[in-house]
């Protein structure tokens, strides 16, 4: 694309597949950067171009019909020229020049070497997504235990289980489709624990009966994981993994409504992988450090403040799927298309949704909101889960911070999670507090929704490329 583009979007997943493909239906030039070596995202993740016909995992996905048909315009718009697609570049930093963004990113095709690369555009839609929320307990760090992410990026995008005999546990909806798809590529998942109880949902039934889809969706997976004999378990979570080189077995306790392990109601189950997921954090960095207002959601996160039409608090600054707050791959669609529409109205350019198919969007993102919040309302964080820490669990890996270390600090007076990253250097790591952020947060200030702290280099980045800038 050799003409100055009129938008650039971060983020190839669901919302910024569905930006990208509106913004360029309605005559814009758009850049779209993302980190992985195709477009999907996270939630549709596939493995390599060259590999897709040896390692199958279409029947893993939802919305696949979505998925192709955005990925056949945005390679149509792509070879008429009008989209520049930059993979495999990671954005580090974005900041506002006047009335330009400038997207500092650094191109890993050739990786080991990095190369600088500087983007510019009147206008900026940040669709970065989530990543999993962890919460710490014994053992949690050995070899084995992932992420419900993780398990599932391994499976979507290797075709790989990370073992033979699997235990789930964590809270939310999300355990459910891992579980069937480890079951589908012959995993023994012998547990799915869930801290949350169905009877939660009976306090919020009117998002539920609002969205049939998640019903049909809920179901499949139910019958899945009948079919495969796989044990649900409500009100128990897995709070000790067990093992030497890697884990071998997890602690299994019932647990009170505070989320309290119930005395004498544990059991030990013999495993070689663990998957564990409380939810997700939305990816902020870089709407933090352009200035953007947050918000808090109703399961536990800060969330960019957008309106209607995804425009957030700057001037020519767009937000849209999981940075708006945690909902799906539908939702996500949804407000990437509504915000692409906020871009061209803003642009002065017609719109491509009008009338009814405007109107339809507007009200599914509307009724995918509520159901995202009775979601989060039905599988909280459970209130004392800190219970099932000892003082010697590591918090942040990092720098080996342990649960001993953070409640010194929060007893000397630290809190919030960035007095105790002065005190402790939790959250100073290579991950710079992603992993324990969330986690010392609910150790130290679990009332207050979390706040990410400010990263004004939002992913590492070599000196050699930063040195590049200079040429």
């Amino acid at each position: 694309m050799s003409d100055p583009a009129d938008l650039i979007i971060v983020g190839a997943g669901p919302a910024g597949m569905a930006a990208a493909a509106t913004a360029l239906a309605g005559g814009l030039r758009v850049v779209l950067v993302d980190s992985g070596t195709a477009v999907g995202g996270q939630f549709w993740r596939h493995p390599p171009e060259h590999a897709r016909s040896v390692i199958p995992t279409e029947d893993l996905h939802h919305g696949l019909r979505e998925y192709h048909d955005l990925r056949e315009a945005l390679a149509a718009h792509a070879q008429k020229g009008q989209l520049d697609l930059r993979l495999h570049h990671h954005v580090w930093s974005a900041v506002r020049q006047d009335d330009v963004f400038v997207v500092h990113a650094v191109d890993r095709r050739k990786a080991p070497q990095e190369i600088a690369v500087v983007l510019r555009a009147p206008r900026l839609l940040v669709a970065t997504g989530a990543y999993d929320r962890q919460l710490p307990f014994p053992g949690w760090d050995l070899p084995g235990v992932l992420t419900i992410g993780g398990l599932q990026a391994l499976l979507k995008g290797g075709g790989v289980a990370a073992g033979s005999r699997v235990a789930l546990g964590g809270t939310g909806p999300f355990l459910l489709p891992v579980a069937a798809s480890l079951a589908a590529r012959g995993v023994e998942v012998v547990t799915v624990c869930e801290a949350a109880h169905p009877r939660a949902w009976l306090r919020h039934p009117g998002p539920l009966l609002r969205n049939p889809g998640k019903w049909a969706e809920g179901a499949g997976y139910a019958l899945t994981l009948v079919r495969h004999r796989i044990p649900v378990r409500p009100r128990t979570a897995i709070i000790r993994a067990e093992g030497g080189a890697r884990v071998t077995s997890v602690r299994v306790a019932s647990l009170a409504p505070d989320g309290s392990p119930r005395p004498g109601r544990e059991r030990r189950i013999e495993v070689d992988a663990v998957g564990v997921g409380w939810g997700f954090v939305p990816q902020l960095d870089l709407l933090i450090t352009l200035g953007c207002a947050l918000t808090d959601s109703a399961d536990g996160n800060a969330v960019v403040a957008a309106d209607e039409g995804l425009r957030t608090t700057v001037p020519g600054l767009y937000a849209a799927g999981e940075t708006c707050g945690v909902g799906g791959a539908a939702l996500a669609v949804g407000e990437g298309r509504l915000a692409a529409e906020s871009v061209l109205a803003d642009s002065g350019a017609a719109p491509v949704l009008r009338g009814k198919r405007l109107a339809a969007v507007r009200s599914a993102v509307a009724a995918q909101r509520a159901f995202a919040r009775a979601l989060a309302l039905a599988h909280p964080i459970p209130p004392a889960w800190s219970s099932w820490l000892t003082d010697e669990t590591v918090v942040c890996r990092c720098e080996e911070v342990t649960a001993g270390v953070i409640g010194t600090a929060r007893a000397e007076g630290a809190c919030d999670h960035r007095q105790v990253k002065q005190l402790t250097r939790a959250g100073m790591g290579w991950c710079q507090g992603r992993m324990c952020g969330p986690a010392v947060h609910c150790l130290t200030d679990p009332k207050q929704a979390y706040r990410p702290a400010e990263r004004l280099v939002a992913t590492p980045v070599t000196l050699g490329a930063l040195a590049d800038l200079d040429t």
